[in-house]
């Protein structure tokens, strides 16, 4: 038990120093020209359309979708419409999971502008 506990603090001495002497010897950078660059700023103006387009079309499709799967269910047997109704289900929280993500990312980029 002894043996182990040595050992511990032994990595735990190392890992310390290292840690110590890497953020002692780092040097500082300076980024403000990034942010001005047209890749962060092209970047940036697609995430903000595809999020936008997102939003429109994540409901857009899954509507079409649903109707599909109405349509397929009604044609189904008793077993089948078990199945096409997880179906609409799982379209509908991908819906809300979509256009929920698309609006999060959305406002999380527009922090940044």
């Amino acid at each position: 038990m002894k043996r182990w506990i040595r050992r511990v603090i032994r990595y735990s001495r190392m890992a310390l120093f290292v840690l110590a002497t890497s953020l002692w010897l780092t040097q500082p950078a300076n980024a403000a020209d990034i942010q001005n660059s047209k890749i962060v700023k092209g970047t940036e103006k697609l995430i903000g359309d595809v999020t936008t387009w997102l939003m429109i079309l994540a409901p857009v499709v899954s509507g079409l979708l649903i109707i599909y799967f109405c349509i397929r269910r009604s044609a189904a047997d008793e077993m089948d419409q078990k199945k096409w109704n997880n179906r609409i289900i799982v379209a509908v929280v991908s819906c809300i999971g979509a256009v929920l993500g698309s609006a999060t990312l959305n406002v999380i980029i527009g922090y940044y502008k």
